[in-house]
């Protein structure tokens, strides 16, 4: 869970906040109460982990055994790479996007590279290292491979969600059947009212 809240909400805010300073009226109030939220989760998220990294060797163990498993989907959140990205120039263009796919990652890298340093832990990057010439972390290769399975449906967990999803449908399908029944002698009962 903390892992989730700092690095999958982190890459969230990341991705929402230039939509929220992009954003007028509703729409923009809207991004910014997602973003309230998301930062609230980011913030939880690291505190849990500050905690595991300061508790057992266990603890430590589950810190960094989290941080392994939900940094790289974490950094593939912010889509495919610019070069392959169907959408960004367009994006870009129409001022939908201030940032790229490729911006917005970086950031989130380099924030998350110092953050990590607090925790005593590492991220999952063998060639995770800052470069003093960009003034940037340099990082290692995405595999996009993966962040198009699970966009074709075949994620880790997808089969399991798939079935939850359809077991509640079909365990809901009274409540849509009372509703429509309702509705059905409310429409009656109006038609007879105005005849």
């Amino acid at each position: 869970m903390g892992a989730i809240g700092w690095l999958v909400d982190g890459a969230a805010i990341m991705n929402q906040v230039p939509l929220c300073r992009a954003s007028y009226g509703p729409y923009a109030r809207a991004m910014i109460r997602i973003c309230k939220e998301e930062s609230f989760h980011q913030r939880q998220g690291f505190e849990v982990l500050l905690q595991l990294s300061r508790g057992s060797k266990e603890q430590k163990r589950m810190c960094q055994d989290a941080i392994n498993r939900w940094w790289w989907p974490s950094v593939m959140m912010f889509g495919p790479n610019d070069d392959d990205s169907p959408h960004t120039a367009q994006s870009m263009r129409w001022k939908i996007k201030r940032f790229t796919n490729d911006e917005l990652r970086q950031n989130f890298i380099d924030v998350c590279a110092e953050q990590v340093l607090l925790l005593g832990m590492v991220l999952p990057d063998p060639d995770l290292k800052w470069n003093e010439e960009r003034k940037h972390y340099d990082f290692g290769p995405i595999n996009w491979e993966e962040f198009r399975n699970v966009l074709q449906g075949n994620g880790p967990c997808n089969k399991e969600r798939m079935e939850a999803r359809i077991r509640s449908h079909e365990e809901g399908a009274w409540v849509r059947e009372a509703a429509s029944a309702y509705a059905e002698k409310r429409r009656e009962r109006t038609q007879k009212a105005a005849v």
